[in-house]
């Protein structure tokens, strides 16, 4: 019996110690503690943002180069890319959802229904299921996306059909889109990159 409240008492112990390792890795770095080149990243991003360094900026701020070269790209790709936010969102969620990165998630949920994308393929790629009922440019989208993330390459068919749907720049753009995220995503799973105050896990873990 002794032997058993000992192993309990290990679990537990070990449990505890589980999640508090599950702490955010890289928080925000004191303003004390920044380096010249992090200020200048910092007002650069504040300056082509309008917004505060947040997300996966804060681990990315230790390299200060790459936080740059990613922000830039991302202001392409969010807000500028040849894809309708709709088809923008949707590459989002589904790389989110791929990499179970609960901040993108929590992010870009709501910006994915403002765009137009319906609320039933929005519980599809939370649940890890192709969604039913697509129209026409997301099934080629969804179809791209997943085809190139299980094959590591893309067939004739799907390549053609995407051409032919979205032109040579909205393949790249979606694959840039892609790309981008999963870069994001990588960080802050990482990083443990906690959730913005008041969100909650939205993502069931994929099994392993």
């Amino acid at each position: 019996m002794h032997a058993l409240i000992v192993a309990i008492v290990l679990v537990v112990v070990a449990g505890g110690s589980a999640r508090a390792g599950a702490q955010d890795r890289m928080p925000p770095i004191p303003p004390e503690k920044l380096t010249d080149a992090q200020k200048k990243a910092i007002d650069e991003f504040k300056a082509a943002r309008s917004a505060d360094v947040t997300g996966p900026f804060v681990p990315l701020l230790r390299s200060p180069e790459v936080m740059n070269r990613a922000r830039a790209m991302g202001d392409y790709l969010r807000y500028k890319s040849a894809l309708p936010p709709r088809l923008s969102e949707f590459v989002i969620l589904l790389t989110a959802r791929r990499w179970t990165q609960e901040y993108e998630w929590s992010a870009h949920q709501g910006l994915a229904l403002q765009g137009g994308l319906s609320a039933d393929i929005v519980k599809a790629i939370a649940d890890g299921r192709r969604p039913d009922r697509m129209a026409e440019d997301e099934e080629i989208v969804y179809t791209l996306v997943d085809e190139l993330d299980r094959n590591r390459s893309v067939s004739d068919a799907t390549y053609a059909r995407a051409v032919g749907k979205l032109g040579e720049q909205g393949v790249i753009d979606t694959i840039g889109i892609t790309g981008y995220y999963t870069l994001l995503s990588m960080v802050m799973n990482t990083a443990r990159t906690p959730l913005p105050a008041g969100a909650k896990p939205a993502l069931a873990p994929f099994p392993r």
